[in-house]
């Protein structure tokens, strides 16, 4: 596989396509893995599909960027490598956000990259966004830069930064791009880029779902949320306006009832924009994309391989893990409090077609590499497949509660046949494409939706332990003390499901295990409830080989819980622990 199967990363790629320019290029903070699971590679692939010309600029170097003397087409910028695209400059920090890229929960920089070559630590900045945008525009003047991805959507409006332990501005306003797609931003990127193509110019597109925008007031019919002055200080006024500016996002995150948002912030001294004059304006959510196109996205083109100019360097890491991986899902309704998942794909689940997932299944064993391993069938939960209600199935979602939390909603339908049925049709290929030994399901499950479905979760478990499971099934309880297991938004008897799980092995003469996820340090926990898990582990004969120590990230409940001291939820005082008690809590889980 040549460098031409690729999409374009260099002037010479574009002379042997016989281009004079792009018409979009993408400044990734990943290396360039073309394959479905990494953001950049997707979006390019689909703008491409759509007849435009497409080039990526994978982690340009940043470390000496910074000269004064750069000026407006600069030969030499690392943003130029493409030349001018006609229409627009895409950004994107990568599939982490760079600062979870860079820093562990204690905040020691990591000594690797799983999505650089060779894992190589370094090869993007921090705050990659800013840096990237910053270098876009002294490289090219009075071009559109559009940035995405995880990074911009979780720090789209005010947002509580763990690193630098204060309030951050917007980051479409901080970067100064000129829009902000949020979400999992296929229709919104096609539309942007349709209307350039049209002969708008960018300040005019202003209205597209799943995107901010900048503004000088909040238009008519807009929610404002408490502005950026009020939730930015320490004080108890600023932490209670920071809480509910959170929870006006979360119950406006429904695309079907959503309203648009918008939030004022003061100007930086000597921009030259009078006070309280800048807004960023939410347009509501785009909706989640049909079956149909779900399917066409993963179906596109797709290498599935890094590209070749890393191959000496030792390929990228993070691929390894997905290569030969069915996506089969996204979105999760699971209500997770430390999870940010919600707050960017949704809570609609958008599954795919089981035909398409066979005809993929199919393209993986012509993949050099293939052992005969598909090493997982899922989502961000691998048993979330079908739309719990009927509100879900139109791709809305309530705003005044969850589907799980704090019990489930009378609404809910737990159905695990549909997911079943696919996975039978991936088992058959075991038959008829000699190649296909095993199907794996490693993306984790919620034992507690196996308990709800009365018609098939056991049939579920069953198949899954018989079928699906490489000898340890990854669950993710999180805790066993109530009170914890409160803050974190989650449900359900663990160990009633553990015992479950043994049961049915025992049954098939199997000996399999189960690894549990766990955190350490989460708001509301206490020494007291670690001693009471880790009396529970030693009791289980479970010891763990690490624990996630709690990471507050933009974009999460729990995030606010431990920036503000209270459930924003209930508005009660919760406790936080500090990085001493941390440690002891995490020493306490591993101290067997």
């Amino acid at each position: 596989m040549s460098s031409q199967d690729f999409l374009p990363i260099c002037r010479e790629d574009l002379e042997k396509l016989g281009w004079e320019q792009c018409d979009f290029i993408f400044v990734s903070g990943d290396a360039y893995v073309d394959h479905p699971s990494f953001a950049a590679a997707m979006i390019c692939r689909l703008l491409e599909d759509e007849g435009f010309r497409v080039g990526i600029i994978p982690q340009p170097v940043w470390q000496n960027n910074d000269s004064k003397n750069h000026h407006s087409q600069n030969p030499c910028s690392p943003y130029s490598v493409l030349g001018r695209p006609r229409l627009a400059f895409l950004a994107g920090a990568g599939n982490l956000d760079s600062m979870v890229a860079h820093y562990t929960a204690a905040k020691k920089p990591r000594s690797e990259d799983a999505y650089s070559p060779g894992g190589k630590a370094g090869l993007r900045p921090d705050r990659a966004l800013l840096k990237y945008v910053e270098g876009i525009r002294r490289t090219y003047k009075n071009i559109p830069v559009i940035i995405g991805g995880l990074e911009a959507s979780l720090r789209r409006f005010a947002h509580y930064d763990y690193w630098s332990d204060t309030v951050r501005r917007s980051i479409l306003l901080d970067s100064k791009a000129d829009i902000l797609v949020y979400g999992m931003g296929e229709r919104a990127i096609i539309e942007i880029a349709r209307r350039l193509a049209s002969g708008e110019t960018i300040d005019t597109i202003q209205d597209i779902r799943g995107t901010c925008v900048r503004g000088r007031k909040a238009p008519q019919g807009a929610l404002e949320l408490p502005c950026y002055e009020a939730v930015k200080g320490r004080d108890d006024s600023s932490l209670k306006a920071y809480a509910e500016h959170f929870m006006l996002q979360k119950r406006n995150a429904d695309p079907a009832n959503g309203r648009p948002l918008a939030e004022r912030s003061d100007s930086s001294p000597g921009n030259g924009v009078p006070l309280g004059e800048r807004w960023v304006i939410q347009n509501p959510p785009a909706f989640p994309l049909e079956k149909a196109e779900l399917d066409r996205l993963y179906e596109l083109p797709f290498t599935r391989r890094s590209h070749p100019v890393y191959d000496g360097q030792g390929g990228v890491p993070a691929l390894e893990e997905v290569r030969f991986s069915l996506v089969s899902s996204r979105g999760c309704f699971g209500g997770c409090s430390f999870c940010a998942i919600t707050f960017h794909q949704g809570r609609a689940i958008q599954p795919r077609s089981k035909e398409s997932l066979v005809r993929e299944a199919k393209a993986l064993t012509g993949l050099q590499g293939f052992k005969g391993y598909i090493h997982d069938v899922g989502g961000p939960t691998a048993n979330f497949y079908t739309a719990p209600c009927k509100n879900q199935e139109k791709g809305g979602f309530c705003a005044e509660r969850e589907c799980l939390y704090p019990s489930p909603c009378p609404k809910l339908k737990a159905d695990h046949g549909p997911y079943l049925e696919t996975l039978s049709a991936l088992r058959a290929l075991r038959n008829s494409e000699r190649k296909i030994k095993k199907v794996f399901i490693r993306s984790g499950i919620r034992f507690d939706y196996i308990d709800l479905d009365k018609r098939r979760g056991g049939e579920f478990l069953e198949t899954l332990c018989q079928n699906h499971v490489s000898g340890q099934l990854k669950v993710a309880p999180e805790h066993i003390s109530p009170g914890v297991l409160s803050a974190m938004g989650k449900t359900g008897d663990y160990e009633n499901f553990r015992k479950r799980f043994f049961e049915v092995n025992k049954k098939l003469g199997k000996k399999q295990y189960l690894i549990p996820y766990l955190i350490s340090g989460h708001p509301g926990c206490s020494l007291e409830d670690a001693e009471e898990l880790a009396r529970y582990l030693k009791k289980s004969g479970f010891i763990p080989d690490q624990i996630q120590d709690f990471y507050p990230t933009p974009g999460t409940l729990s995030t606010v819980m431990y920036h503000t001291g209270f459930d924003p939820r209930s508005g009660e005082n919760i406790h936080v622990p500090g990085e001493r008690e941390k440690h002891q809590q995490r020493a306490l889980l591993l101290k067997h």
